[in-house]
């Protein structure tokens, strides 16, 4: 089995960690343009442009299934590498986790890019999952490519002025970047109000690996042999993980990066 995944940078680790702890046989391809970041303030058009680029690049190594681990790229491009992929190659997308953070009752709060807040997009899923909850959109400028460089201070930074955007009474945050959810558990220390019951934070990691095994009728299977193999694309060029994705535990936590099995 062979799963690939893509995005604009280290996004994707969080989504690749899951396949690996999920299914440690499989093999896996990091397909990424982290010299085209940010994604969020280009047009759609050139989104799509890239999206496509780095989909394409993962597509010559033929996987069982592309995840698209990027909610800018499943925005704007999703319809385009679907349009031109399957049904030959399954593409999931990923979806802001807001439809289990309503579920739960709220209120809470979703940090997405400010391309994302506010968008079309994202006021649709909140209409319909959402309507009749408590919930504030708060941008943060700047914390995705301060996750992408593994910057600790403009991390912090980030998150601290997020953070003040955000309700101290909020139960629960969506996660709307998959960068952030690198770097969940500062997000979950800013917001938490120690008078207030535990924030629980909303990723989608999980759910789009779920669905990715799900739409190759594959099940999850922790205990199989770790024989699964890595292969990293930077503009559809062979590379090693950076050093910034190893600082991540879900970076290390991949296999060395070899060729893996066409």
């Amino acid at each position: 089995m062979k799963i690939a995944l893509m995005d604009s940078g280290n996004g994707l680790l969080a989504a690749a960690a899951v396949v690996h702890q999920l299914r440690p046989d499989a093999d896996l391809v990091l397909s990424s343009d982290p010299e085209s970041m940010p994604w969020g303030p280009r047009t759609p058009e050139d989104v799509i442009e890239h999206a496509l680029a780095c989909a394409r690049a993962a597509a010559e190594h033929r996987p069982d299934a592309l995840i698209i681990a990027c909610n800018t790229a499943s925005v704007y491009a999703l319809a385009a590498i679907r349009a031109e992929l399957e049904p030959g190659l399954p593409v999931i997308g990923t979806v802001p986790a807001i439809k289990p953070a309503a579920a739960d009752g709220g209120p809470f709060a979703i940090w997405a890019t400010p391309a994302t807040t506010g968008s079309p997009y994202q006021r649709g899923l909140i209409r319909e999952f959402a309507t009749g909850v408590d919930v504030t959109e708060v941008p943060c400028p700047g914390l995705a490519d301060a996750v992408q460089r593994a910057d600790t201070d403009a991390v912090a930074a980030a998150v601290e002025a997020a953070a003040a955007r955000t309700p101290r009474n909020v139960r629960g945050v969506v996660l709307g970047c998959t960068h952030y959810e690198l770097v969940a558990e500062r997000i979950r220390a800013a917001v938490q109000d120690p008078a207030q019951p535990p924030v629980k934070l909303y990723g989608s990691a999980k759910a789009v690996v779920a669905q990715a095994l799900r739409r190759i009728g594959a099940a999850p299977a922790p205990d199989a042999a770790p024989t699964g193999g890595l292969t990293v694309l930077f503009k559809g060029r062979e590379a090693e993980l950076e050093p910034a994705s190893l600082s991540y535990p879900e970076g290390r936590s991949l296999p060395a990066a070899s060729p893996v099995r066409l």
